[in-house]
């Protein structure tokens, strides 16, 4: 019965090919500016490599505010000892690592955490999963080697963030071999999965790079019910893994779709927007881009926009992608 569904819904998306659509001033979206972070409201390190250590970019997340790092001249990695996770009565959380600090997972753990829903965090609403804070901000960093396998606390995955909750905003930073679960139906986020952003707007990702993430599903980037703006970045070399689709086929794990994004759920938009997609694999659907609108109210529009070379081995509606919701548009972008 499951997969009677899933190659119906195939067939319905087969159905309705990908709209070209002109562009149309109303549509003009911008992205957004990374934070001015020259008052900061606290620093990690005294200003040598040494001092930049996990407990101190652990403490000062908690703490919240603005940082920045002061780990001399020279680029610096910091390998997490633990997760740095943000607490909830934070009005916002900005890491600036200026393009010369690495955040690592040690391929052990996730990151960097976020979750209104946690009471461990501090329930700070009745509203838990839609409030407007914390406004989480990560921009010039490199986050590498996170692991969320087997932290399966809302559903898992995020291998460098998971955000639940308030905002998140990702400018100028680099994913690099970020992974999660390598099975599951519902599961992803190699890199970033994302749930219940306030008042259902989208996270904004600009200027940004994600290369070698691995998992179940949407190996770069997750979500469920959560739009995406992504502006100006490339998606490369990001496989998702798993087998057997979602609903999971009979006899098998689930999974494999969105080589690089899965974005499921109900009203919900993915914008691309001069961003380049390619060498990403999905083992089922949708070797760059798998969305599915449940009740076929989404849209996904890719402007200016190129994937290339982003197989999908199960099924797909148009090269490297597997779409399913209200509209598709393509404007002035390549689909190879």
């Amino acid at each position: 019965m499951r997969l009677t569904l899933v190659l119906t819904a195939l067939c319905l998306a087969l159905t309705a090919p990908a709209a070209f659509a002109a562009p149309r001033a109303a549509d003009a979206v911008r992205a957004p500016q990374a934070v001015d972070t020259s008052r900061p409201d606290r620093w990690v390190g005294t200003g040598t490599p040494r001092s930049c250590t996990s407990r101190a970019v652990v403490r000062a997340v908690a703490k919240g505010g603005i940082i920045r790092f002061r780990c001399g001249p020279d680029p610096v990695r910091i390998e997490l000892q633990e997760t740095a996770k943000v607490v909830n009565t934070s009005r916002r959380v900005v890491l600036d690592g200026r393009g010369r600090v690495t955040l690592s997972g040690g391929g052990a753990r996730r990151i960097l955490y976020q979750n209104t829903c946690d009471r461990q965090q501090t329930w700070t609403t009745s509203h838990c999963d839609d409030q407007a804070t914390p406004r989480l901000v990560v921009q010039n960093l490199t986050f590498a080697d996170g692991n969320a396998t087997g932290g399966t606390y809302d559903g898992g995955g995020g291998g460098a963030i998971f955000a639940r909750g308030g905002r998140l905003r990702i400018v100028g930073s680099t994913f690099v071999g970020n992974r999660c679960d390598p099975v599951g139906p519902d599961l992803g986020g190699g890199a970033v999965r994302a749930l219940s952003q306030h008042d259902d707007r989208p996270v904004h990702v600009v200027r940004s790079n994600f290369t070698g993430g691995r998992c179940s599903n949407g190996a770069a980037l997750s979500s469920i019910g959560v739009s995406w703006s992504i502006f100006d970045s490339v998606f490369t070399g990001n496989r998702a893994i798993g087998r057997g689709a979602n609903p999971a086929r009979p006899g098998t794990p689930g999974g494999g779709s969105g080589g690089a994004i899965y974005a499921d759920g109900n009203d919900f938009r993915v914008l691309l927007a001069g961003t380049r997609m390619s060498r990403n694999h999905a083992r089922e659907g949708g070797g760059a881009v798998f969305f599915v609108s449940n009740d076929r109210s989404g849209v996904l529009e890719l402007r200016s926009s190129r994937l290339r070379d982003n197989p999908s081995d199960g099924f797909e509606t148009d090269p490297g992608i597997f779409f399913l919701g209200r509209d598709q548009r393509v404007v002035d972008s390549v689909v190879r």
